[in-house]
């Protein structure tokens, strides 16, 4: 029987998974998946036993012929969502119980951030600002989260042994019980310096060199599941686990773009991805390396997460058949879900702006959805400043690619083509991460540009 392959996605509102064949087996397609299925987590989103658990529970509704065949897995998570714990990966007590989300803005935490990263770039760059274009410079990035949480852990005189870990490298140190590594993808915004691949010597001793992971790159073979994890979930014993990415990432991945094509992940939260030909420098912006190119983008803190606020899923697929995408409302609506921004522009100050409510509830959703596409064309434009290609079209995943409405809303706005692929999902991305990964060497990473 042909081997699987089983990706999985830490997303914002659930898990969820996906299992691929091999290629040209039945099923083995991109966009036909053996299996796919998704589940809320079962406790809180910042708290990491409800990674472990939701992980250990959808995985219990895969059937056992299925889960026997899986070969090679990879995990993603939300990018930024950083937790504090112990030696092991070992949980730690209240107030590091619970991991800092990907959302949380530490403005405090500005002039430390600015001391670290200007080491690293020469004298007088703390003046002259030569550091704040640097990934992890945000008090939104996880660098911010991570001093943060250092200070709570002296506190509570938890610092000893101290590990920084985001959410997918968590949950991947319990998948092999080795709380070494780290992808890069994840760390970036914390500090990682993906072009010299190391950290920066002013991260390293402001965070502590052994409080931060030993990066791999994505698509890299760690090792075989644990031995009590691989019985836990009911994998093989030697199920391969490869570096993820960031959700993000993993979506573009599935997405497949092709030249000139931006990919607009439509979750919870609103993401912009571009490939480039080299990495590009600006407040809010990541570089990431996918499949061999370099990605660059940016993720709001608005998105389809702040619709739920106001209507269920019922709702809102009532209420998009009511809308009138060519007759603007005229609202100009901020729609965060609370205060601060990370991109199209770096401000953990900005409010919402979510009044004046029309009486009309279909009115009132395609002014969310006119404000949520306002912010993606202020972000393409922003991309476009920096340097990004020319967009020629954009491909839509993610849950809010199942709206055909505000699919014209943007289409409309953006003025080129718009692609909805709500089948390509972040967790087929990572299948489609493990099923590359397992036709490389044992220890190698997907290509490098």
């Amino acid at each position: 029987m042909s081997a699987l392959y089983l990706g999985v996605d830490l997303g914002s509102s659930g898990l969820r998974l996906a299992v691929l064949a091999d290629a040209g087996a039945p099923g083995g397609e991109p966009d036909a998946p053996v299996l796919a299925l998704q589940a809320p987590y079962p406790g809180r989103f910042e708290e990491p036993e409800a990674w472990r658990q939701g992980l250990i529970q959808l995985l219990a509704a895969v059937p056992e012929q299925i889960r026997r065949r899986v070969t090679a897995l990879a995990v993603d998570g939300t990018s930024g969502t950083l937790l504090a714990c112990g030696p092991g990966g070992r949980l730690l007590p209240p107030p590091l119980a619970a991991a800092l989300p990907y959302h949380q803005a530490c403005p405090e935490q500005a002039g430390a951030i600015a001391t670290l990263l200007a080491a690293e770039a020469g004298a007088g760059a703390a003046e002259n600002g030569a550091w704040a274009d640097h990934p992890a410079a945000s008090s939104s990035g996880s660098l911010a989260r991570a001093l943060r949480l250092l200070a709570l852990a002296r506190e509570a005189g938890l610092a000893q042994g101290l590990l920084l870990r985001h959410q997918a490298d968590w949950l991947m140190g319990w998948l092999l019980d080795d709380w070494r590594w780290g992808e890069e993808g994840n760390n970036v915004r914390l500090g990682w310096d993906l072009p010299q691949g190391r950290w920066p010597a002013g991260v390293a001793e402001g965070l502590g060199a052994g409080a931060l992971p030993s990066i791999r790159s994505s698509g890299s073979r760690l090792g075989a599941l644990a031995a009590e994890t691989a019985a836990t979930l009911g994998l093989p014993a030697d199920c391969q686990v490869v570096a993820g990415s960031t959700d993000a990432n993993a979506a573009v991945l599935a997405a497949d773009p092709q030249e000139g094509d931006g990919i607009a992940v439509l979750g919870t939260t609103l993401v912009l991805k571009q490939f480039v030909a080299a990495p590009l420098a600006g407040a809010g912006l990541s570089n990431h390396r996918v499949g061999g190119r370099w990605l660059a983008g940016g993720a709001s803190n608005a998105g389809a997460g702040i619709l739920r606020r106001f209507f269920d899923d019922a709702q809102i697929a009532e209420l998009s058949r009511q809308m009138t995408p060519d007759r603007p409302t005229g609202l100009a609506l901020r729609p965060l879900s609370r205060r601060g921004e990370r991109f199209p522009v770096d401000d953990p100050e900005l409010e919402p702006i979510l009044e004046p409510r029309p009486t009309s509830d279909a009115r009132y959703l395609q002014a969310l959805l006119e404000g949520l596409t306002a912010i993606e064309v202020a972000g393409w434009r922003r991309l476009r400043q920096l340097g990004a290609p020319e967009l020629r079209r954009v491909i839509s995943v993610g849950g809010g690619a199942r709206n055909s409405q505000w699919r014209a809303l943007r289409a409309r706005a953006l003025g080129v083509p718009v692609l909805n692929r709500p089948k390509r999902t972040a967790a087929l991305g990572m299948a489609l991460l493990a099923r590359a990964s397992s036709r490389m060497g044992a220890d190698s990473p997907l290509p490098r540009p």
